[in-house]
């Protein structure tokens, strides 16, 4: 059982930078591909950013990209969502995710099927 655990979320001012982390458990994390995504109301859930098993092949969403980083502790079985300059439409809730495959591209949202219960982003303007 994959058990996925996000932590970091939180209210911010606009300009502002939250660091997000999802803790790994259940099975080996260092061979999968992990990624974050979100959700607003009223809107579908989208891929944000994800991460290679080795760390070094990541992808950013066009509306993040220069604002957010990636990143992977596999000794730690654990991911972070670094976010800068924070804006009110960076409002959601953040889901971390992985997949049950390997060696499959990092950028199909279908491709990832473990997710964890999600944590609060709020950006005040």
């Amino acid at each position: 059982q994959v058990q996925l655990v996000e932590s970091g979320g939180g209210l911010v001012q606009a300009g502002g930078s939250l660091r997000l982390s999802c803790a790994a458990s259940g099975r080996t994390f260092s061979r999968h591909a992990m990624a974050w995504f979100r959700q607003a109301p009223g809107k579908e859930r989208g891929l944000v950013a994800a991460i290679s098993w080795s760390g070094d092949n990541s992808y950013y969403a066009d509306s993040v990209k220069g604002r957010f980083t990636i990143s992977r502790d596999n000794a730690k079985n654990t991911v972070y969502l670094q976010m800068n300059s924070l804006n009110p439409e960076d409002t959601a809730l953040y889901y971390c995710a992985t997949t049950s495959r390997t060696g499959i591209p990092i950028t199909i949202p279908r491709v990832y099927d473990y997710w964890g219960q999600g944590t609060q982003v709020t950006v005040s303007s």
